[in-house]
């Protein structure tokens, strides 16, 4: 079997002397979407964090597409095609929407107008209000904004932290189905999310993490039927 595109494998690391991740493992491969859910508390955002540089491990490793990068910096693994989209403060209030965009793409050398225009033919509402500052737009709007700007740096694997926190449910369902949008084009999605039901549903694979340790591995579908995560986890 080969190996996952992106793995953090048995994860454990914490903050200071107290670890939050024990024995943890995530992946994502190529292409699919994967989705970790579970309690508050449970090391969701940690996991993330950890899988992109921005928590020291004391065990484990994270490997993309093969290559050990445990030991990069986030932005070394950007330069190697990640991309975190935070929970919070992921957008630039001030910047009208395409300075937001452009910032995204801080790290090419290239031309980077046709990812720009891949980016409004996925948000179009960006399109119209690109001369907007991102302050001003409604919380789904600047989620778009903060999908949009990690795009540009045209990643492999896009990781979000909780994309549809705050957002009505008819805005999450939108998003949603931007995130398999991205996915058919061969990005990676590797997300956190608390609407754990709705997420399970448009995942490939999910993982149940409780005290950040792994409960729960299994496909989206399967964790779905599942009677122990659905009684336990998704409110029956």
């Amino acid at each position: 079997m080969p190996s996952p595109f992106l793995v953090g494998e048995s994860m454990t690391g914490g903050y200071g002397a107290v670890d939050i991740l024990h024995d943890c493992t995530i992946a994502v491969n190529r292409g699919e979407i994967a989705v970790i859910v579970g309690p508050n508390g449970a090391g969701k955002s940690t996991a993330m964090k950890a899988v992109f540089g921005m928590l020291p491990l004391r065990g484990g490793h994270v490997q993309l597409e093969g290559e050990e990068i445990t030991r990069l910096s986030p932005q070394d693994r950007v330069a190697k095609g990640m991309a975190l989209v935070p929970q919070t403060n992921n957008i630039f209030s001030s910047m009208t929407v395409e300075e937001n965009l452009e910032m995204g793409a801080f790290l090419r050398r290239d031309d980077i107008r046709r990812t720009m225009e891949q980016v409004y033919d996925l948000f179009p509402i960006l399109k119209e209000k690109r001369r907007q500052p991102a302050g001003e737009l409604s919380g789904g709007q600047r989620q778009q904004v903060a999908v949009g700007r990690a795009l540009m740096t045209q990643p492999k694997v896009l990781m979000l932290d909780e994309p549809t926190a705050g957002v009505s449910p008819i805005v999450m369902d939108e998003l949603f189905d931007r995130i398999i949008e991205v996915s058919r084009t061969g990005i990676s999605i590797l997300m956190v999310e608390q609407n754990a039901r709705q997420a399970l549903n448009i995942a490939d694979r999910g993982y149940v993490l409780v005290q950040g340790a792994n409960r729960y591995t299994d496909s989206g579908e399967a964790l779905l039927a599942n009677p122990e995560v659905r009684k336990t986890f998704l409110g029956g």
